[in-house]
């Protein structure tokens, strides 16, 4: 047997060995809320889009800002800034609307401005720590990508109605 047909057939037993299995990873949606670095997982995320007129609605927090019109879906919408205890700030050109959706439950979150879709290994997400006891269910965990640490909210516990 020639020497290049040993190459050729000893490239295609390498090939046939199973692959090491790859370390998850989860995809996420980074954006800005004040000046921290928050994400959702893509999957969670229905669309977003530029700041639309909405409803005012009596008799619910202040961080729910009203309703708004989706395609014939009527969406409440939350003021992430309010719903963290941060200052109310008027909307700029950077403000989005996240529309997050978890079976039938819908909602718009106001954020102050995307960053950009985050790739981020399970290795690399810490727990929520121990010291972060009020909104613990809200974190799932904190991401270290590059030299940045994000806060992985559940999309989940966004959608949960507690008032």
């Amino acid at each position: 047997m020639s020497s290049q047909l040993k190459d050729v057939l000893q490239k295609q037993q390498e090939q046939k060995k199973p692959a090491v299995e790859a370390e998850n990873i989860i995809q996420l949606v980074a954006f800005i809320v004040g000046s921290e670095e928050f994400a959702v997982p893509i999957l969670s995320i229905q669309e977003i889009i530029k700041p639309l007129e909405y409803t005012r609605v009596p008799g619910v927090p202040n961080y729910i800002l009203g309703v708004f019109n989706m395609r014939g879906w009527v969406i409440p919408l939350v003021n992430l800034r309010l719903k963290f205890g941060l200052p109310y700030e008027k909307p700029t050109d950077l403000t989005r609307y996240i529309v997050i959706r978890n079976q039938e439950e819908r909602a718009g979150f106001i954020i102050d401005r995307l960053t950009e879709a985050v790739r981020i290994k399970e290795s690399d997400i810490d727990p929520t720590p121990e010291t972060i006891s009020q909104d613990a269910n809200l974190i799932y965990g904190v991401g270290k990508k590059d030299d940045r640490l994000i806060t992985i909210l559940r999309p989940e516990e966004l959608l949960q109605k507690n008032f």
